[in-house]
C-alpha cells in the first residue's frame, strides 16, 4: 500500500510478519468493522490456535523498531534497487516484481535446481521456486533483500550469480 501510496484508499491491508520481521503470524489491519467481520467468519482465523505470548510479543518489538527507526526501511530498498539493477546489468531476468523479493528467472525446473546447487557451493542460499509452485517453463531463483545487508555482501553474491549462471545455461 504504501510502496504504491493507496495509503486511505484500501479497506484492509494484509502482511505476513515472517518475511520482514523475522517473527511468525500475520497481520490483518483495517477498520474496527473489518477486523470484526473477519474474526467472526474467516474459518482460517477461526479454525487456528492463537499466537503463544512470546511471539507476540516479538512482533510487537518488531513494528516497535520497524516505526521508530526508519533507516531500516530505506536501507531495505536502496538494497532492492542496487542489486536487481546490477543483475539485470549482467542480463539476469528478475521478472517483473517490484517488491524486495527478486526472482531471477530460469526457465525449467532442473535449471533451477543446478542453479541453487551452484551457488549452494559458492557459499550462496537461494531457495530454486519450480513446478507446481510455478507454471513448469517458469522457474525461477527467488532471492529476498534485507536492509541487514552491506554492499559488500550483496556485490559478493552478484559475483557468484555472474559467475555460475553461464555454467547453468541462464546467462
Amino acid at each position: 500500500v504504501d510502496h504504491f501510496k493507496l495509503q486511505g484508499k484500501v479497506d484492509f491491508e494484509t502482511g505476513s510478519f515472517s518475511k520482514a520481521l523475522g517473527v511468525q503470524g500475520g497481520i490483518l489491519a483495517g477498520t474496527e468493522m473489518t477486523r470484526t467481520h473477519a474474526l467472526n467468519h474467516s474459518r482460517s482465523w477461526l479454525l487456528s490456535g492463537s499466537q503463544p505470548p512470546g511471539v507476540a510479543a516479538a512482533q510487537k518489538a518488531a513494528i516497535e523498531v520497524l516505526m521508530s527507526e526508519p533507516e531500516h526501511h530505506a536501507k531495505l530498498w536502496d538494497n532492492t534497487n542496487y542489486f536487481r539493477k546490477e543483475l539485470q546489468s549482467m542480463g539476469f531476468d528478475t521478472g517483473d516484481s517490484v517488491t524486495p523479493i527478486i526472482p531471477v528467472m530460469c526457465g525449467e525446473s532442473s535449471t533451477a535446481k543446478a542453479m541453487t546447487q551452484a551457488l549452494g557451493e559458492q557459499g550462496v542460499m537461494a531457495g530454486a521456486i519450480v513446478f507446481p509452485m510455478v507454471a513448469r517453463d517458469k522457474a525461477r531463483i527467488r532471492t529476498q533483500m534485507s536492509a541487514g545487508l552491506s554492499r559488500q555482501d550483496l556485490d559478493d553474491v552478484l559475483a557468484c550469480f555472474e559467475k555460475v549462471g553461464p555454467q547453468v545455461g541462464v546467462l
